[in-house]
């Protein structure tokens, strides 16, 4: 049994906890919050996905923290699972690594790349593992997406096109540029990180994009430059009016088919080929549930996490940077 302890109580917090909740053979025992409705259960804030953050969960049982630093230095807690915002996830990730336990902490790694590589540096000398919650290489549909691409089964990729969009979540971490790096770095490194995971290092991005409620990038679209594909491309942000829906698409043409996932429709992923289309069957649960089991799996047998490694989030960090710096600078820039 994994004695867990969740450090920040908002929506992600809250996302995990559902999470936890439904895996046998771990124990949510302890949350910390500086705010106390979080800590105590009485509020909750809801995600953007359907499903996300219900919240309703019973706190009577778990040991309760303002501070994430006592929950750290609570003996009985194996595994810290930070969902703190992004400018604090290298100091509390460092801190209860150095205190020897399991860390999984959500994305962004970390504010920037030369935080991620310090993290990512500490975690390669601890006693406990350290996994980001990418939560995209575990979605029903993308990690599907992920296999067919490895092993061809469908020919080769001959274009793909990702789409995450949204209206601005609102709240003051949201709006704060500086804090949360703007959509590109917040929302659209889901797009950018499956990207490299499923298709290797880009040599090159050519990036657009403008602010528009942060004084960062709100609303991008890329062009990550391959040497093998011909036509990889992701739009991201969340400049959508007030009350537009959350968008999660992809269409993956390959050399036999063409796969199409839409969050939105009934049947999520549809493959079209020889002139027919028909769902795909999916597993249950979104990407978060999955991601915990795999971590808790690695926990329990002792084994590193390789689907997402320390080095890997650093790196989709530093092609977010350049996505940011191409805008700039009205270029491609080489990786």
């Amino acid at each position: 049994m994994t004695k867990v302890g969740i450090i920040g109580m908002g929506m992600m917090g809250s996302t995990h906890l559902d999470a936890y909740r439904k895996i046998k053979d771990v124990e949510v025992v302890a949350v910390a919050d500086l705010i106390e409705e979080r800590r105590e259960g009485q509020s909750n804030t809801g995600g953007n996905i359907e499903g996300q953050s219900q919240g309703g969960n019973d706190f009577s049982s778990f040991r309760k923290y303002a501070e994430g630093m006592e929950l750290i230095a609570d003996p009985d807690i194996e595994l810290i699972d930070i969902c703190l915002p992004t400018p604090l996830h290298l100091v509390f990730a460092v801190a209860a690594l150095k205190a020897g336990r399991h860390v999984l902490v959500e994305k962004p790694f970390t504010r920037n790349t030369g935080e991620g590589k310090a993290l990512a540096e500490i975690a390669s000398q601890s006693q406990g593992m350290l996994m980001c919650a990418m939560c995209m290489r575990f979605w029903p549909g993308w990690s599907w997406l992920k296999k067919s691409v490895d092993d061809q089964r469908f020919g080769k990729v001959l274009s793909g096109q990702f789409r995450r969009v949204s209206s601005h979540p609102g709240g003051p971490f949201y709006s704060d540029g500086e804090a949360c790096g703007g959509a590109i770095l917040d929302l659209h490194i889901h797009d950018t990180d499956f990207i490299h995971y499923c298709f290797g290092m880009p040599n090159a991005v050519f990036s657009r994009g403008y602010s528009h409620h942060t004084t960062h990038i709100d609303h991008v679209v890329t062009q990550y430059l391959y040497d093998d594909l011909p036509l990889i491309v992701a739009e991201g942000g969340w400049a959508l009016q007030a009350g537009a829906p959350f968008q999660m698409q992809y269409t993956v043409n390959f050399e036999q088919a063409t796969a199409v996932f839409d969050l939105a429709a009934d049947a999520p992923l549809t493959l079209i080929q020889n002139g027919e289309s028909h769902p795909v069957d999916l597993p249950e649960g979104m990407g978060y549930e999955h991601e915990i089991r795999y971590f808790l799996d690695c926990i329990a047998k002792g084994k590193k996490p390789e689907v997402v490694v320390p080095e890997s989030a650093v790196t989709s960090v530093r092609i977010v940077e350049a996505e940011v710096e191409s805008i700039r600078t009205g270029k491609s820039v080489q990786l």
